[in-house]
């Protein structure tokens, strides 16, 4: 299998979700072994920041980037797009300090990737092949990766809360681009009512709301359009997780089981795992059946009626194709 990206550029807008900040995101087609790379625009020297485990300098809330002096902020859920619909390389180009949320999900982004297409590059792709378990914890909260009998991605989430909302959630499945538009992109973050005045006086949360996130109190959600999936929690972990894991910068094959991990122990887990090379091997080439662009689109499309930027149906996508 070939590495691949974008046949076309993608222009986005929105605001920040932690910075309340507008900006405008532009993603072009990029050459093989380049990886994803965000360049800040509104920046005299334009730096140039990799998505990399090395250049991950907060947690919080959000993983953001950083390389010579500059951040770029809330990179998952675009990272998780690009990763679950197999592009390899792409530069993004953003005039701002944080990607847009826009509804909270991975929604847009998918549709933005499957409209543009997929193109083949010139390189075979790189898949980290697990042979050995590697494990990081933090309590009760821990990420381990297990081998797999198959050349295979998997992935089993849980979670559980004293709360009458989230209880007990669980999310067990292979990957294709097929499940991911399906199944994970459409799921929103979301946050407690009770956080909110905490989160803004640390500077976070700053441009959030219930247009862009699933809010709690102590007893239900506050949305108006209730939530997309019963267990839509569950699986907007598992998109955060696929967007942290993506900065390993290669395709990993396992088992990848987890129990209330977020951004800091997910960051912790990628470390651990490019540290234990003794457990894992790198092969070239052959690989899982990866996501076709053939076909996504009308999934896309139909997922997008479904889960509208707002929860209802029949909302246009806020991105232009170039």
């Amino acid at each position: 299998m070939s590495q691949k990206t974008l046949d076309k550029k993608i222009g986005f807008s929105g605001i920040g979700i932690h910075t309340g900040a507008q900006s405008t995101v532009t993603v072009l087609p990029a050459a093989e072994h380049t990886g994803i790379r965000f360049v800040r625009t509104d920046l005299a020297d334009r730096p140039v920041i990799r998505a990399a485990a090395s250049n991950v300098v907060d947690t919080r809330c959000a993983t953001t980037l950083g390389a010579s002096g500059a951040t770029v902020s809330t990179v998952e859920h675009l990272l998780a797009a690009f990763y679950g619909l197999g592009v390899d390389n792409a530069v993004v180009r953003v005039d701002g300090p944080e990607i847009p949320i826009m509804d909270g999900s991975a929604a847009v982004f998918a549709e933005m990737i499957v409209c543009a297409g997929l193109r083949e590059l010139d390189a075979p792709r790189e898949y980290v092949v697990v042979k050995r378990p590697v494990k990081v914890s933090d309590g009760e909260s821990f990420v381990m990766i297990l081998p797999c009998d198959s050349m295979e991605f998997s992935m089993d989430y849980s979670m559980d809360f004293a709360h009458p909302v989230l209880a007990s959630q669980n999310f067990s499945g292979s990957f294709s681009g097929e499940t991911f538009i399906r199944e994970i992109a459409p799921a929103r973050t979301y946050g407690f009512l009770s956080e909110v005045e905490m989160l803004r006086a640390n500077g976070l949360a700053l441009g959030g709301s219930l247009a862009n996130a699933l809010v709690i109190d102590d007893t239900r959600i506050l949305n108006d359009e209730g939530l997309r999936y019963p267990d839509e929690m569950v699986r907007h972990k598992v998109l955060d997780l696929m967007g942290d894991i993506s900065i390993l910068g290669r395709r990993l094959i396992g088992r990848l089981v987890a129990y209330r991990s977020g951004h800091r122990l997910n960051y912790e887990f990628v470390k651990k795992l490019l540290h234990s090379a003794d457990r894992w091997e790198l092969r070239r080439g052959s690989g899982p059946r990866d996501a076709e662009d053939r076909g996504l689109r009308a999934v896309s499309l139909e997922s997008r009626r479904l889960y509208g930027s707002d929860g209802k149906p029949g909302e246009s996508a806020d991105f232009v194709i170039f």
